[in-house]
């Protein structure tokens, strides 16, 4: 079996490629993934017919360097959420609505969106057929 290895690192590094990537699916966190592109570049190594050496030299330099550079970015562009999206009730600040029975401070009717909302005025009555913004809810 280690004369086989012996000869066959190749068989070591897929190996250690498939269980970075396996721990990378279970971890989530982009550190694994980086030493499975140093075993990958460690088995191009050997199919170049590097010695053994050289190939765990390859594979420690181009891990670290994929955990100094490449991670970083990879984790800031995860992290980065998608512009602020307001939802539900939300969404309608800053919307227009159409009085439909006149607003006063007491309550009224409007209409945003095809839907009918009860509605109060901060600044007096806003008699039907008048369009408001709404600015509050």
């Amino acid at each position: 079996m280690f004369e086989w290895l012996g000869e066959n690192w190749w068989a070591l590094w897929l190996t250690a490629f498939l269980a970075f990537a396996v721990i990378e699916m279970i971890t989530l966190d982009l550190f694994f993934i980086m030493l499975g592109g140093g075993t990958l570049a460690a088995l191009v190594a050997d199919f170049a017919g590097a010695d053994l050496w050289l190939q765990i030299v390859v594979f420690c330099v181009v891990s670290l360097l994929m955990i100094a550079f490449v991670r970083p970015v990879a984790l800031s562009h995860l992290k980065k959420g998608p512009a602020e999206q307001r939802s539900n009730v939300d969404r309608l600040i800053g919307e227009q609505a159409l009085v439909m029975e006149a607003v006063s401070s007491t309550g009224g009717l409007v209409k945003i969106g095809g839907d009918v909302w009860s509605a109060r005025s901060s600044g007096g009555v806003l008699p039907a057929g008048q369009k408001a913004v709404v600015s509050a809810i």
